[in-house]
């Protein structure tokens, strides 16, 4: 019986020492494994070019645009245009029936030359006083009329020919040859969509940052992804009373003639330029109404990871504005934010310097730890 006893005891015994050294090698590993650093990719913060963006929107117009119509009451005789023309200016689109001015014209010319040659036969004789002085002002007279009188039939002519003010491209034709035009009737239309203009309302509040010369980018649906830079032209002279806003207008260069007139485009107003501290939207930690990043020192043997509070200003896609808190190449966690404390060890597994995809990331940490 005290056999037994005595050897049930010396079980417990070693059983109780066995789990106590169980559980101090389990606690030794707990401690190795929670003292080793935290792996996490890092940014470093850059000094960029940074603006406050104000969106509205806005519709093209061209940069000339004007209704041709006839000066007078008569009928096409000729179109020399078509539809979606590109023309120069000067160029003569179409043409009213002239007939009677022509004659005129061949009359207004006979006459002229008619009284020239009596002008100049007067003009030796009076100043040899063979003719009185008032014969050559006469002569004087009518050869002067007769230029008038010609001018005043080729200005007609010229009211009878539809002429391109400007360099552009016209648009559709209404009229046909033989048709009785009357002042006022549309021939056609021209623009000049060399260099479009976008206007576009603007909240007043913002009317102090508002000057010539700001850049603006601007795309249209129908366009696609494409994204055209102008610049700000001009701006209102008063504020719409009722929706509280400015009208501002920007010029858009148009090379490829991809703008048309009428177009509504989404305008994104770049005011305010600056050069400023930025970092990578996913570095930042909100707590509360407080910002915060992890920023690591590499100069330390075993880095560690700090947390700042920082300020923040403007945003943009994946980047933010960092006021005050961070400098320019301060190293900043980018990945693994949830799993470090600040004065927690860590390891960098690779420094992001664009936005690259996480695979790629980690496979260039692998690279460079091999």
């Amino acid at each position: 019986m005290t056999f037994r006893l005595s050897t049930a005891a010396a079980a417990a015994r070693l059983f109780r020492t066995g789990r106590v050294a169980l559980l101090g090698l389990l606690a030794l590993a707990s401690a190795a494994h929670a003292q080793k650093p935290t792996p996490v990719i890092v940014m470093p913060a850059k000094s960029d070019r940074f603006v406050d963006r104000v969106e509205a929107l806005g519709t093209l117009r061209a940069n000339e645009s004007v209704v041709l119509t006839a000066p007078v009451t008569e009928m096409i005789s000729a179109i020399h245009f078509d539809d979606g023309q590109r023309v120069q200016a000067g160029t003569v689109l179409a043409e009213l029936l002239s007939r009677e001015e022509l004659a005129q014209l061949e009359e207004a010319r006979a006459s002229l030359a008619e009284a020239e040659r009596q002008y100049e036969r007067v003009k030796p004789l009076a100043e040899r006083g063979s003719s009185p002085e008032s014969v050559l002002d006469e002569r004087r007279r009518q050869f002067e009329t007769a230029k008038a009188r010609l001018e005043a039939i080729r200005a007609r002519l010229k009211d009878r020919q539809i002429v391109a003010p400007f360099a552009g491209v016209v648009g559709l034709r209404d009229i046909s040859v033989g048709a009785l035009v009357e002042p006022g009737d549309t021939i056609t239309r021209i623009s000049d969509d060399s260099v479009m203009k976008l206007d576009f309302t603007v909240p007043a509040t913002y009317v102090a940052d508002l000057r010539v010369g700001l850049p603006i980018v601007a795309e249209a649906r129908a366009l696609g992804d494409r994204t055209f830079e102008g610049t700000v032209s001009g701006l209102d002279a008063q504020i719409d009373p009722a929706t509280r806003s400015i009208m501002v207008r920007a010029r858009l260069p148009n090379p490829e003639r991809l703008l048309k007139p009428g177009l509504l485009m989404t305008v994104e107003l770049l005011k305010n330029p600056r050069q400023t501290v930025v970092v990578a939207e996913e570095a930042l930690i909100p707590l509360g109404r407080d910002n915060y990043v992890l920023v690591v020192d590499r100069s330390d043997e075993t880095p560690v990871a700090d947390r700042r509070r920082v300020e923040v200003g403007g945003r943009r896609p994946g980047e933010v504005e960092i006021l005050k808190g961070v400098k320019a190449g301060d190293l900043v966690v980018t990945h693994g934010t949830l799993r470090v404390q600040s004065g927690q060890q860590v390891s960098i597994t690779a420094i992001e310097e664009e936005d690259e995809p996480l695979d790629k990331l980690l496979g260039k940490g692998g690279a460079g730890s091999s």
